[in-house]
């Protein structure tokens, strides 16, 4: 059975799997991590600042990487010499590891007894942030392909 035969799309539709594959997560972690922030804020009002800034620098710091994958997997998608791909073509094997390690990662930092409510305060927002921003980033090169 080829792989490609799997429900197969249009390859620019590819880039509105990874919309949804970073925008949604990033949606849902930013609202996490704000709610964090607001929990934070009620019992420690004065470290909202700082929080804010970490956040600022998780937000840029992830940018700058997620930069790289969505340069690749842009022009992995585009350059596909098929008008139609599987659906589940939008990554490679290297790219489904990597986000099931992150998932993996981040679903299990909920778990770790000890972690500060602070952390989340922090983290989450900036990843939030940087995913929403990479699954824009993708929403625009859907839209300069179609």
């Amino acid at each position: 059975m080829n792989i490609d035969t799997i429900i197969p799309v249009n390859k620019k539709h590819l880039l509105l799997m990874q919309v949804l594959c970073w925008l949604g997560p990033g949606v849902k972690i930013l609202t996490t991590g704000i709610q964090s922030l607001l929990q934070v804020k009620l019992a420690n009002p004065e470290r909202v600042w700082w929080l804010l800034l970490i956040a600022v620098a998780v937000a840029a710091l992830f940018s700058l990487m997620f930069n790289g994958f969505i340069k690749r997997y842009t022009a992995r998608i585009l350059n596909f010499p098929e008008q139609k791909k599987s659906l589940f073509a939008f990554f490679d094997l290297r790219g489904y590891l990597l986000i099931f390690f992150m998932m993996g990662l981040g679903i299990s930092l909920k778990f770790i007894p000890g972690i500060p409510k602070e952390f989340f305060a922090a983290f989450y927002p900036g990843l939030g942030v940087a995913l929403s921003i990479a699954g824009l980033r993708y929403f625009v090169s859907w839209w300069k392909a179609a």
